[in-house]
């Protein structure tokens, strides 16, 4: 499987929130993903199989130093190939690219293997407060 990636690529608004949505767990919304990027990301990354949107990848930012890494998904049919990792070096050269000096990403335990281990973040103490 030949997978390309795009920084600030274009992509359909509809591919992206099924692949969205089912790389969270919840049905489509029918969300502007080409308006909420344009107004508060830095950059973001697609992966294409073919014309097929099979990863995608957000960097929202301060308008700084800092990006922060958010809604990283892969298809299922295009786990396990790299393709996650790939969209995260992607990012991580968009941002230095910008200028930035941090990336930040928050994950949930099971998945600090990928962003720690394959991706190469370090841990840090981090507070969050449920909205």
């Amino acid at each position: 499987m030949t997978i390309t990636y795009g920084w600030r690529a274009g992509f359909d608004n509809a591919a992206l929130d099924a692949l969205h949505a089912a790389g969270f767990g919840y049905a489509a919304q029918g969300i502007d993903w080409r308006g909420r990027l344009e107004r508060h990301s830095l950059g973001w990354v697609c992966a294409y199989h073919d014309e097929a949107l099979v990863g995608f990848v957000n960097l929202a930012w301060d308008g700084g130093a800092h990006a922060i890494l958010v809604d990283t998904v892969v298809a299922p049919q295009a786990r396990g190939l790299g393709v996650g990792t790939a969209l995260v070096a992607a990012a991580v050269a968009g941002a230095k690219a910008a200028g930035c000096q941090w990336l930040h990403v928050d994950y949930e335990p099971h998945l600090a293997p990928f962003y720690l281990d394959a991706c190469g973040f370090r841990p840090t103490a981090a507070g969050l407060i449920a909205l």
